[in-house]
């Protein structure tokens, strides 16, 4: 592996993190400064230039520093509602109203602070990729054994990868048999049997086994080291959204810059000029946007749903497109045995009885589906004895009196036990079964849908307007045209690598907003492409770090709930926005008309701004109507 950390990736991350713990301080330090003030005023009765101090501290040390980047942002022409609050900053100083100052520096540099929450996570991600990787690995040499740094590991080093250990590199098992749990790499649900000849990949978990490898690739070359680039890569060029309050405030800044400058130039009284900009503070913009955006952050909360970036309640209504992993995303992660053909001359009551018996002794990915089976038909199981599961063949044992043997379908032909004419070839996964040297069954596995997927599926259209749904999964193509049928969708895309997962995401993204789904480490460089990245589940750490929103129960439901909570949070959001700045559209006549007096304004302001936030604040209380499924 690389030594390189998200840190040492240029002064990005360190800009960026500089910037973050400016924009907070400010906060605190206004904060701070607005109570102090409060309690100097009423509670100690001191004399108003005392209790002014903390705050012209404030205007000072946070006003000044936020004004100064506001006046790039207008050199640049971009208007949006912080510029206008910065304007603001700089009226109530010349009007000697230095509480309403403060708390305009309070709102701009929370606001500051809220922005960079998402993009903290960017950097997160590598951190955690980089946390699970292990350092060292294990390097065989006659006897022994030695710890060297995953650096040192060469090609055709021979390496022993311990119980339940993360494999450091790619290889090839030479010594040993056991399983791996790849599931977060390759998008598979099942443990991967391994034995001699069977390839591993770095990043997989190890089962209970020791297993000695033959690398055949570098650290920095192997699989999860490919993945990590391509999140740096994801995370280079991950777009910046404009947010809902820019977007309104650079449409209202212009009109209440023109209107003060307007008043002015006519009435020749600067005063007017300075009444218009107080009541045209934008802080149903700085305050309630926020505020309802935090209300739905606390109501997913309640509701097993975390938002990781606030950016993503803003942006899922208006995603169009989305795209899903397949495995423990639209399914349960877990084969299901779905179809038992039994041969003539036996019964499938009597073949289940036998092969679950068998079953019991084996760590075969596919034994608990068996096992399950049985338990839901009630069937009481018989002892096993002479049990051998010989690497390559399959299990075999005695139960009841008659010899048991769970193979491959290669296998038992080779025996001639089986041929076509027994049963038809088919893809996916299944096991057969041969009872007293005669074919008996073969028995057939699913990861079975959710049982809500083909629900869900068919209503984004109808309530939340997505024109496309696909499935992009590193599954065998089989397997995932088999779930696309059963939940209703049609485009599918099969075996893709998490490079192959990311282009594709990429390519949807440049035509319309995404929404993309999934639960593996396979998945987070596709997710950070995304408009909104949302993991199923806590499956793995690099994933709900990499997603904007992580649903912590494992169900679809609580993804429409999401999509419900966001759209409500809008529809609040621009309630309060929009009729915030009607409202001070209104004043702003009546000041540029010399109706309204700067102090007069800011009364009527902070009206409207209580108003604002009242009806920004219905966005904590639960609806009614939580989701359609």
């Amino acid at each position: 592996m690389h030594d390189e950390t998200p840190s040492s990736k240029g002064g990005g991350y360190w800009l960026t993190g500089l910037w973050q713990r400016k924009s907070t301080l400010i906060a605190v330090l206004a904060l701070s400064a607005i109570i102090v003030h409060l309690l100097l005023r009423f509670v100690f009765q001191a004399t108003p230039w005392i209790s002014e101090i903390p705050l012209s501290v404030t205007i000072v040390l946070g006003g000044l520093p936020l004004v100064t980047d506001l006046l790039v942002k207008l050199f640049k022409r971009e208007f949006g509602s912080d510029l206008l609050g910065g304007i603001s900053i700089f009226t109530s100083v010349l009007l000697g109203e230095y509480l309403a100052g403060s708390i305009i520096v309070l709102m701009l540099s929370g606001g500051e602070a809220l922005e960079g929450y998402a993009l903290r996570s960017a950097s997160s991600v590598l951190a955690a990729l980089a946390k699970r990787m292990p350092s060292i690995a294990h390097r065989k040499r006659g006897s022994g054994i030695v710890d060297i740094g995953l650096q040192e590991v060469l090609v055709g080093d021979t390496l022993v990868i311990y119980p339940h250990e993360i494999c450091p590199v790619d290889g090839e098992v030479v010594e040993g048999h056991g399983v791996m749990d790849e599931s977060y790499l390759t998008g598979e649900p099942f443990l991967i049997t391994k034995t001699s000849g069977s390839l591993v990949i770095s990043g997989a978990i190890n089962g209970e086994s020791a297993l000695t490898i033959i690398t055949t690739q570098r650290a920095a070359d192997s699989r999860y080291a490919k993945i990590m680039e391509v999140m740096r890569e994801s995370e280079a060029k991950r777009p910046r959204l404009r947010r809902l309050g820019d977007r309104l405030g650079a449409i209202y800044t212009p009109v209440a810059l023109i209107v003060a400058t307007l008043a002015w130039v006519m009435s020749e009284e600067a005063l007017r000029f300075l009444a218009v900009l107080v009541i045209a503070t934008p802080c149903p913009l700085l305050l309630a946007i926020p505020i309802a955006i935090i209300g739905s952050i606390s109501l997913c909360a309640r509701r097993a749903i975390i938002i990781k970036s606030p950016v993503v309640l803003e942006q899922i209504a208006e995603c169009r497109t989305a795209i899903f992993d397949k495995t423990g995303t639209l399914t349960y992660g877990e084969p299901k045995l779905t179809d038992q053909l039994v041969a003539p001359g036996f019964s499938q009551r009597e073949v289940l009885t036998l092969v679950a018996s068998l079953e019991r002794y084996s760590k075969h990915p596919l034994a608990r589906a068996i096992l399950s089976a049985a338990s839901e038909e009630g069937i009481e199981l018989p002892e096993a004895v002479e049990v051998s599961e010989r690497t390559g063949h399959g299990l075999r044992g005695m139960v009841s009196g008659h010899q048991v043997q769970i193979t491959s379908r290669s296998k038992l032909a080779d025996q001639h036990l089986l041929n076509s004419d027994h049963l038809p070839q088919v893809e996916g996964l299944e096991c057969v079964v041969a009872i007293d040297e005669r074919y008996a069954a073969a028995f057939r596995f699913r990861d079975a849908p959710r049982a809500e997927s083909h629900s869900f599926i068919n209503h984004l259209g109808p309530k939340h307007q997505f024109k496309r749904v696909m499935i992009v999964s590193g599954d065998r193509e089989s397997e995932v045209r088999y779930l696309a049928q059963q939940v209703g969708i049609s485009e599918v895309y099969a075996q893709k690598s998490p490079e192959e997962k990311l282009a594709i995401v990429r390519k949807e993204t440049a035509m319309a907003k995404t929404l993309y789904v999934g639960d593996g480490i396979n998945d987070a460089p596709a997710m950070m492409a995304s408009t909104v990245g949302l993991a199923i589940g806590q499956n793995s750490e690099v994933t709900t770090e990499a997603a904007g929103v992580v649903i912590m129960d494992n169900s679809l439901k609580k993804v429409d709930e999401f999509m419900h909570i966001s759209r409500r949070m809008r529809l609040i959001a621009l309630q309060s926005a929009v009729g915030g700045m009607g409202l001070s559209v209104i004043g702003m006549a009546f000041a540029a008309s010399g109706h309204l007096s700067p102090v007069s304004g800011a009364i009527f302001q902070e009206i409207i701004d209580v108003l604002a936030v009242l009806n920004a604040l219905r966005a904590a209380i639960p609806p009614k109507v939580v989701h359609d499924l």
